[in-house]
Order: structure tokens, then sequence, then C-alpha cells
């Protein structure tokens, strides 16, 4: 079965991470980011996926290659302007020889997942579906668009920035999607076109069913906070992976020449070549390769790209972001999200949160 990944978008809401290099090729522990998705596709007897792109595209064959090593072929689709999702599946259908066949996967760029994909293909198959949607449950259904299902699973309607009253359902669109070739009739060749806004209320009983995947893990890794979180359950065992088997006994995953003379509390990312000095602590955080964090300095809960250096007695904590070859002097406090974008050098002294 063949697969297209939407990978389009420049990944500015996780910026800096994303200011160099295009966000599915971003660490993500010890691999790219898309690499989690294609293992995944691999799984559930994805044979071949073709990434839709257009930001920094020939970044994304360097690092991905031709799919042999996820276990599949991999294949890329330029978009010559932004064409939204609609439009983006209809050019990669109009690019590919063949074009994508009678039924395909289609699926957002964003997601860290280990949802039961091959259940879904079967229902969708069983119900003789045009679109088969993967829905996950939700804690807080007011921050998200809901998706109703009827009791066959048909969709009856979709529910956007509900009030509190309005809510009847705690399932989102988990952004996977099994479709009929059919429904590429409904995307106007050429042009911008929202899958979400004009092709899914277009097949409201006519096709339109929702898969319910209960238990799932289900991350949008969109923001350096999801990013952080994404990578602390992947440490944690919380997302099925094979990373778990590189943990030290504290929950630690290092990479190859790192030098260590500080304190490390799990679940933690050390890159390739990172140094810790000496009194220094680390905690629930993700130190990307060649980066360095100083004598008694502090990183908790925030995000070292790669060459980042943090300068002695510095406190890098709450979700805080430094961006690739950023240098922080001695005695800085950065805290609250803050994001340093590359380039960037404080002084000693210079923030105090």
């Amino acid at each position: 079965m063949r697969a297209v990944v939407l990978v389009g978008g420049e990944g500015t809401r996780l910026r800096p991470l994303t200011s160099t290099v295009p966000k599915p090729v971003v660490d993500l522990v010890d691999r790219p980011f898309m690499a989690y998705m294609l293992e995944w596709l691999a799984r559930h007897g994805v044979d071949e996926v073709v990434l839709a792109c257009g930001f920094l595209p020939t970044k994304l064959r360097d690092a991905l290659g031709d799919g042999a090593r996820y276990g599949l072929r991999l294949s890329y689709v330029e978009e010559p302007e932004p064409r939204g999702t609609g439009g983006a599946l209809r050019f990669a259908d109009e690019q590919l020889p063949g074009g994508l066949g009678e039924r395909f996967l289609m699926l957002n760029g964003d997601v860290l997942t280990d949802l039961d994909l091959r259940a879904q293909i079967d229902q969708h198959e069983a119900t003789g579906a045009s679109g088969t949607l993967a829905l996950v449950p939700v804690e807080d259904p007011t921050a998200y668009g809901l998706v109703r299902l009827e009791a066959d699973r048909r969709v009856q309607g979709f529910l956007e920035k509900p009030r509190p009253e309005e809510i009847d359902t705690n399932l989102i669109s988990a952004g996977a999607y099994v479709l009929e070739r059919s429904v590429l009739d409904l995307i106007p060749p050429g042009r911008n076109v929202s899958i979400e806004r004009e092709v899914w209320p277009a097949l409201v009983g006519a096709g339109l069913h929702g898969c319910p995947h209960e238990g799932a893990y289900w991350v949008d890794i969109g923001t350096p906070e999801r990013y952080l979180q994404g990578s602390q359950d992947i440490l944690a065992g919380r997302v099925r992976t094979a990373v778990r088997e590189r943990l030290d006994v504290h929950g630690v995953a290092r990479g190859e020449g790192c030098r260590v003379d500080g304190h490390l509390h799990g679940p933690a990312l050390l890159g390739d070549d990172v140094t810790i000095g000496r009194g220094a602590t680390v905690e629930r955080a993700v130190v990307l390769a060649g980066a360095q964090v100083g004598a008694a300095g502090v990183v908790r809960d925030a995000i070292l790209a790669p060459g980042a250096q943090v300068g002695p007695d510095c406190t890098v904590t709450g979700g805080a972001v430094l961006g690739p070859g950023v240098q922080v002097g001695a005695g800085n406090v950065l805290d609250r999200g803050v994001r340093l974008f590359p380039g960037v050098t404080l002084p000693d002294g210079a923030v105090g949160f």
C-alpha cells in the first residue's frame, strides 16, 4: 500500500529547532523525527511512502534517503507553491506514475503515534467507506475540533472550537486517513485546498467514517513543549519504539563521545559529543549533539539544539529552547519558554528571570 505524508510546512511553531532544518528531520531522541513515522508505517504493511514536501527538500533527501533503512521505498514530490492539505494530495497524485492507486493512506507529518493502522484499514474495507479518519480521545476537548460519529461509525459532523455546553464527544482527528481514489475527484487541481475544511464536510453522509483508537499513543510534535513531551514519552516507553534499549539505569540515553562530570536524571537525552561540566545537573531535558553545559549549570525541562553552549552557573528551565550554536555566558537564568535563535550570544549575567 502507498502512503502520502504531508511535510510541506516550514515548522514555524517549532523554531528555533527548525530554523536551519525542516521539521521532519529534526532529531527526536536518536533519529530524525520522520523515522518514527516511516518505521510505524512499515510495521503496518506500507511498502511505499511519498513525502509531499516544500521547505528545504534537499535536506529531507539527504537525511532519509530512499527509505531502504526503514523497510520501504521513499520518494519525494515538491510542491511549486503551498497548496494546502488537499492540494498537496492532488498534486502528489498528478506527479506519480500511475497516481496514488485505488486505495491509499494520507498522513499529517507532525504526528508521533503507535495507533493500530491495520485495524483502521480493516474497518475501512469492511464498511466500504470512501474515507476513514483515525480518531483519538483527548482529555480537554475544548482545545480541538471534534468529530461526531453515528453508532455505526459514520461521521455525523464536525464541531470546531466548541463551547463547554456543546461538547458531546472527546474524539479528534489523529491525522491518519485511509482513502479511496474517489476522494481525489473532490479536490480541484492547481489550487490551495484544505481537505479538512472543504473535502471532509462534503463527504459527510457520503461514505466518510471514523475509527476510534482507544489507548493509543498520539501527540502532535508541533511546538517545543510537545517536542519535549514526545522525547520524554519515548524515553519513558509511553510510545512503542526500540529506543528504550539504549537507556541506562537512570533513564538516560547517551550518544557517542559524551563527557559527563555532572548529574543526570531521566528521562533525558544526550546526543553525540555532549559535554556536561562538573557539578552540573541535566534532568528531563534534551541536549543534542555537540552541546555543552558549564560547571554548576542546571538544564531541566528544556532543549539545547546542536552546538548550543551554556556557560557556568546558568539555569535553563521551564521549556526554554536554545537554537543551534547559541552561546550563553555565565550566570544567566533562562525560563518560561524563552527561545534563543541561531547566532544569538548572551554575555555573562545578561538575563535573570
